[in-house]
């Protein structure tokens, strides 16, 4: 068994500076707990490699790192330009054609072809992540917009594109995310995650796919646009976690607002017990320097004091210079960071809700933990619900979940303090009980004289909502 390092999950991005086999198994013993496959990038066939050294990883060193596929959705590129390189000059015009052609200063294709119809005069157009940044000056309505380059700079190939003041047409799901998500369900993925989700109607798309794929797997949606905060606490609801994708969300809303609203998506996501991810520049420097700055190191370390589930490397793992290094960066901050705190977010279940009980159960269970200083909550479930609630309380014992759900497994990788195991059927739950902690025991995760809480359902056979609470020494 791995060693546990962090109630707080680390997310590696995986691309062409760590796809090899050897080098994910260095990450996988620093302490990653989901691989993140970009399909804005990458072929079918180099995923599909991807999945098969992380699967055959799991099984060699018995881990469950999750895979999750993030999908591109509509995003928004401009084409390959000469040379690969083009300067925009302050003060200058330039056009905006929707017909492939290859860029120059002059004009650039963009990839979105109904951007003459949706654009007005006056609209800002931002590139690279916002660092260049063009005004419409007016639009023919068909193919080509004219702008005028505000604040210029060198820019390269297929570069990202935010329009903050323009009400984009495009669909939630695009034919490329369509055939992507068949893909990523086919191949097992345990989450897919949903780019630039604007309102909870754009993850039932997703949602019936998966459902017809008669698939367990679960949805992340990214928070990147300005209306997804309208109508958060329904996209927050609709989808199973949320992901805090700051850095086009900090392109299309003003930078400064960037901070309080993580925060604040942390406290909704932890109170509706779904997990939440904070991602993009946690460790940027690293994708050309070997040791992280003070600044991403107090950045790191406010999103695990936040309580956020889990925290995410892109680029720094999928094309830096120091993959590992970078998670071993990660982890150590996190280490640090939550050594000695105490986190306990009880949420009180809400009355005449159809999961009270459980609900109360859960919440009761981490008092008693609390209470008591108990090594360890364990749990039993088949839909991950009970784990879900517990991870929600941020209990300061650990959290470990039985399930006989084997699709369930790796997905708990991605929970705040979740590890999972599965377990062969038993006939009480008292022999369930008894199980866990032999098994506990036998991997130097409980000791004799522990103090543990077990949470469960009975009778067990019915496999009906958790019920009852037991107290015990190991």
């Amino acid at each position: 068994m791995r060693h546990i390092r962090s109630q707080t999950k680390v997310i590696a991005t995986i691309g062409p500076a760590s796809s090899s086999k050897e080098i994910l198994k260095k990450m996988f013993h620093e302490g990653v707990d989901v691989c993140r496959l970009n399909f804005s990038h990458g072929t079918h066939e180099e995923h599909r490699l991807v999945m098969n050294n992380i699967l055959e990883l799991n099984k060699e060193l018995s881990t469950n790192v999750a895979i999750l596929a993030d999908l591109q959705g509509p995003k928004i590129r401009i084409g390959d330009v000469e040379n690969n390189r083009v300067e925009l000059k302050e003060g200058n015009e330039i056009l905006f054609v929707t017909e492939k052609c290859l860029g120059t200063a002059q004009k650039l294709y963009l990839s979105y072809k109904e951007f003459p119809k949706d654009v007005q005069k006056g609209d800002s157009i931002l590139i690279d992540d916002g660092k260049l940044k063009l005004e419409t000056i007016e639009t023919n309505g068909k193919d080509t917009v004219r702008a005028k380059i505000i604040n210029g700079g060198t820019l390269s190939s297929k570069k990202g594109v935010n329009l903050p003041n323009t009400k984009v047409s495009l669909p939630s799901l695009t034919e490329k995310d369509i055939e992507d998500a068949n893909f990523a369900l086919d191949n097992n993925v345990d989450w897919l995650a949903l780019s630039f989700v604007r309102s909870a109607d754009d993850l039932i798309q997703l949602k019936e796919i998966i459902r017809n794929k008669k698939k367990f797997t679960r949805i992340i949606a990214k928070i990147e646009k300005p209306e997804a905060l309208d109508d958060i606490d329904s996209i927050i609801e609709t989808s199973n976690g949320i992901m805090v994708a700051r850095g086009d969300l900090g392109v299309e809303i003003p930078f400064d607002q960037v901070p309080l609203i993580q925060k604040d998506l942390v406290k909704r996501c932890i109170k509706k017990a779904k997990p939440v991810i904070i991602a993009t520049q946690m460790l940027e420097s690293m994708i050309t320097n070997f040791r992280p700055t003070r600044a991403e190191a107090n950045d790191v370390a406010n999103a695990v004091l936040d309580g956020a589930d889990a925290l995410m490397l892109s680029a720094e793992t999928s094309a830096g210079k120091f993959p590992v290094e970078s998670i071993i960066a990660m982890q150590k901050i996190i280490d640090w960071t939550e050594k000695g705190f105490v986190f306990n977010r009880e949420t009180l279940p809400e009355p005449g809700s159809l999961t009270f009980l459980p609900d109360s159960i859960c919440l009761n269970a981490c008092r008693m933990a609390s209470q008591t200083n108990a090594k360890a909550i364990v749990t039993f479930t088949y839909s991950g619900y009970t784990a879900f609630k517990i991870s929600s309380h941020r209990p300061d014992a650990c959290i470990f979940v039985f399930t006989r759900n084997q699709a369930l497994l790796r997905k708990m990788s991605l929970v705040w303090g979740v590890r999972a195991f599965t377990f062969s059927e038993h006939i009480t739950i008292d022999k369930d009980f008894q199980h866990s902690i032999e098994f506990l025991k036998a991997n130097n995760q409980l000791k004799e004289g522990d103090v543990i809480v077990h949470v469960g359902s009975t009778p067990v056979e019915e496999k009906g909502q958790t019920n009852m609470l037991k107290l015990s020494y190991v």
